[in-house]
């Protein structure tokens, strides 16, 4: 089982107890994992303290050209310099680090944990 889907319950607590964020995918970027319009809850607090992400993960991040633009992508690769490249999942509909590189971890705003049904 996928880590998105591996602990439901404790997530929905964590989101009524205001430490998840509940957001919605908007296209088809991350299909089949995630379908446009599916809602996921993320832990915007994952990666503060110095928590590096690790390859595989669901990422919200800050695109990094067009101000208050989040995406929702895999990382995919972590560089040496902590750098983390970052693909959607359906490689022909998805804009990511293919487009704009490389982003750094501070653009990372936090994991996504789980969908929401």
């Amino acid at each position: 089982m996928d880590y998105v889907d591996a602990v439901v319950g404790r997530e929905v607590l964590l989101w009524l107890l205001g430490r998840r964020r509940r957001l919605r995918v908007v296209g088809g970027s991350m299909l089949p994992m995630l379908s446009p319009e599916t809602e996921v809850l993320v832990d915007l607090r994952a990666y503060r303290q110095g928590r590096s992400p690790s390859v595989g993960e669901i990422v919200v991040a800050e695109h990094p050209h067009q101000s208050g633009f989040w995406l929702i992508k895999r990382v995919a690769a972590i560089r040496d310099n902590g750098d983390c490249v970052l693909l959607g999942d359906n490689l022909a509909d998805s804009t990511d680090s293919r487009s704009f590189g490389a982003i750094a971890p501070t653009k990372l705003l936090g994991r996504v944990t789980c969908r929401f049904f």
